[in-house]
């Protein structure tokens, strides 16, 4: 096997030989959010919040399944992996408490992915701070810790969570993610990140908030980092990196006005308090709150609610009992009592809010906390206190750097922090198709232009038709990459999460085997991300136990490119053992370092249901409503197991995969002095391009497709020689009936209704 070692030169990653490799990975796995003893999914209320006593031993996944899934994943064509880990998983039973079993079980998974040659970069996981805040990430004690009590956050709206939601069935998609806005994660982020500066009571074992929080944090991913590194043979030839904290949120900080929306809060779904709000709901009040939903342009106001928790407090009581955790709070901070009260923003006896404005400057500078100045300043603390932590132990770490989403990433080009050994990781989802879970052909908008100011009106950002569409997500994408050169310095850029719904239309494939709406939206997104020049992504996400009726068994959410209830991609018939070169003859290739095993008994993706041990992944349904069931798909892998370089005997210019037409183009420029028998590496699946129904056009030099186990699974690749200089391949494939649907008329009729809205007609104007 060849070296797994990564480095970075002039901004692109390398291997041990000095090829450009391109990291085409997935997230292992969202079941990692989750506990498996006892296995609470966040659905159900049992158990939810015996935190102290949760484990997540066992993921992603048992070690004994782990060669069944990451064959399947190399099959697919996938040379790295986001391992998904969460603060919880480590630290759950209490300050300090480490969970040794969990960690070894880490240890031997990222075993098996070196058997099978992945890149594998670490992502200290969460959403909305933790499980306990509707999200997932810190452990339950965290909470305690800021003095909030997760077990009146039903009842005050602090937080809204899927397990103690009324109706779990019915609980509204999406609105997980409005936890940002509410007291619980607003409170406890602001503690996080400036707590010091904002929160100066708010002491316990001698340490403002922010220390204790960001300290145990930091210390828990560190412990992970001294055990891989004591392994001996993880670190650098497995784990290549670690990324920061998964999508930070600046909490308050910044916030201008605390009786109002901010005019950044794009997400707004069901009811939509000022922080002021959540305030007085939180200490018990009844309020009279906006509702908002969720339409193609964005949130509309749809009415009010009152939420009335009838005195009952987000707050820990006056009698609640620290030792249990073994912590000293300070006396100057009081239980019982909102910390935003005691800190003089508003007057609990009158109900009044007294500054509105306490969160808008820096206390210390009087500087105004937009969020590029959050981002510089106390996201970037945080940001140098992880990296020295991990560096401090795995000192030739590749830190993948994720400032706050789609926000302008950090300006550090030509300081101390441009680090050669960084990497900047945006994420990008397509909004409107993930919050309406539906893929409209006919219309979408540019968010990221509309962030930017790009627009006059944001009705101009509105692209119109299939063609146009895919289009903006590819300047999307490359725009949000060049603003990290522009910002960051000359770094590589790695999409580390996007992704689509499964469960569109009211989870219509389910019903009718018709993955064409997923096919689409998945073809677009790999469309654009090809198109942008990153130098790699990792596709959102794989999870085991995903199936039709819950999805990804996380709040309602259904991502996973996997599911018990799907079937996977079918391999080529033509016999493993052949070779198709340019000489245009056949002849037997290399032998295997294993006999090849018939796929009755070896893991291909045509036998892997049939081959899992684990019951979560069986050819049974998963679903007592066989409606959901009885017409299992491909689960739109046809887009997404593509074709993609793995190394390049030069530097990339640009490569795609014309989904439609089964074309794969390549364009590259290699330099001179290369050795003679370097070639670059291309994975062509077999469902795209059997053997015999594929042609090869290349600029210069020869190739040879063959299908070869070097890494535990069967793959075909293409090996291409060529010569220096600009050079150019184009491979074309089995064209295949994908992605034939048309807009539809309900779709044209939004776009109308929109028009009418805005007072636009885009018929006769141009669009940007």
């Amino acid at each position: 096997m060849s070296s797994l070692r990564l480095t970075i030169e002039n901004g692109r990653f390398h291997d041990g030989h000095g090829n450009q490799v391109l990291l085409r990975g997935i997230n292992i796995a969202a079941d990692a959010k989750l506990p498996s003893h006892p296995e609470v999914p966040s659905h159900v209320a049992d158990g939810f919040f015996d935190g102290d006593k949760v484990k997540f031993h066992g993921r992603p996944f048992r070690k004994e399944d782990a060669h069944i899934h990451f064959a399947r994943l190399k099959r697919f064509g996938y040379n790295t992996i986001r391992y998904i880990f969460t603060w919880e998983a480590i630290e759950a039973a209490g300050p300090g408490i480490y969970d040794e079993e969990w960690i070894q079980h880490t240890i031997d998974v990222l075993r098996v992915t070196k058997e099978y040659g992945f890149h594998v970069f670490m992502d200290p996981h969460q959403d909305v701070w933790s499980r306990y805040c509707g999200g997932s990430g810190a452990p339950m004690w965290t909470i305690y810790a800021c003095g909030l009590n997760p077990q009146s956050f039903a009842a005050t709206e602090a937080a809204i969570v899927h397990n103690t939601y009324p109706e779990p069935e019915k609980f509204p998609k999406m609105i997980w993610s409005t936890n940002y806005y509410r007291l619980a994660a607003a409170t406890i982020f602001t503690m996080f990140f400036a707590g010091r500066d904002f929160a100066p009571k708010c002491i316990i074992n001698g340490l403002n908030i922010q220390d204790f929080l960001q300290g145990h944090f930091v210390s828990a991913c560190a412990h992970l980092a001294k055990r891989i590194h004591e392994a001996g043979d993880i670190e650098d030839e497995v784990v290549f990196g670690w990324e920061s904290l998964n999508e930070p949120n600046r909490g308050m900080i910044g916030h201008v006005n605390l009786d109002a929306i901010p005019k950044e809060q794009q997400l707004k779904k069901g009811t939509c308090p000022t922080l002021w709000q959540s305030f007085l709901t939180g200490s018990g009040r009844a309020c009279e709150i906006d509702t908002w939903d969720i339409g193609g342009l964005g949130a509309y106001k749809v009415g009010r609610a009152l939420i009335d928790p009838h005195g009952e407090q987000a707050w820990l009581p006056r009698d609640y009992d620290d030792s249990r955790y073994g912590w000293k709070r300070d006396p100057g901070w009081k239980l019982g009592e909102c910390i935003w009260a005691q800190h003089g923003l508003w007057d609990p006896s009158q109900d009044i809010l007294l500054r509105k404005d306490y969160f808008e400057k820096n206390p210390r500078t009087g500087q105004v906390l937009d969020y590029p100045t959050f981002t510089n300043t106390y996201f970037m603390d945080f940001y140098r206190f992880y990296r020295n932590a991990i560096r401090g132990i795995h000192n030739n770490a590749i830190l993948l750097c994720q400032p706050p989403t789609l926000e302008i990433p950090p300006k550090i080009k030509g300081t101390e922090d441009d680090d050669p050994n960084m990497v900047y990781a945006p994420h990008y989802y397509d909004g409107i198709t993930l919050m309406t879970k539906k893929w409209n052909r006919t219309w979408n908008v540019d968010v990221f232009g509309v962030l930017r100011g790009r627009y006059l009106h944001p009705a101009f950002a509105i692209k119109i038709g299939e063609s146009a569409i895919r289009n903006s997500f590819k300047e999307q994408l490359a725009a949000i990459r060049k603003e990290g050169l522009d910002y960051m310095g000359n770094h590589p850029c790695i999409l580390t999460e996007f992704g689509i719904p499964y469960d569109m239309d009211d989870k219509h494939a389910y019903k009718t085997g018709d993955y064409s709406s997923q096919i689409a939206a998945m073809d677009a997104n790999h469309f654009a991300v090809e198109g942008s020049g990153m130098e790699g992504y990792t596709l959102w996400v794989y999870g085991a136990t995903n199936d039709h009726q819950r999805g990804d068994q996380w709040n309602g959410e259904d991502l996973s490119i996997v599911s018990v209830d799907d079937q996977t991609l079918p391999v080529s018939n033509v016999p493993r053992t052949q070779t198709t070169s340019s000489a245009n003859f056949l002849k037997p290739s290399a032998a295997s370092p294993r006999a090849e095993v018939d796929d009755g008994a070896s893991v291909t993706p045509a036998n892997l249901k049939q081959t899992l041990t684990n019951p979560s992944i069986s050819s049974e349904a998963s679903s007592a409503n066989p409606e959901l069931t009885n017409t299992p798909g491909y689960r739109a892998a046809e887009a997404y197991v593509r074709p993609a370089p793995i190394t390049i005997s030069g530097k990339m210019i640009q490569y795609g995969f014309d989904l439609k037409n089964s074309q794969f183009t390549l364009n590259i420029e290699a330099p001179k002095g290369r050795p003679a028998d370097s070639a670059t590496t291309i994975f062509l699946p077999e469902y795209h391009f059997p053997k015999d129904q594929c042609m090869v056009a290349v600029s210069s030099g020869r190739w040879e497709i063959s299908t070869d186990d070097e890494e535990r699974a069967w793959i075909q690749k293409l090996r291409w020689w060529h010569s220096d200089g600009p050079q150019s391949l184009r491979v074309t494939g089995l064209i295949r009936p994908h992605n034939t649907l048309s807009g539809t008329a309900d779709e044209s009729g939004f776009l109308e209704q929109c028009q009418q809205s805005y007072g636009v007609d885009l018929k006769n104007c141009s669009v940007m």
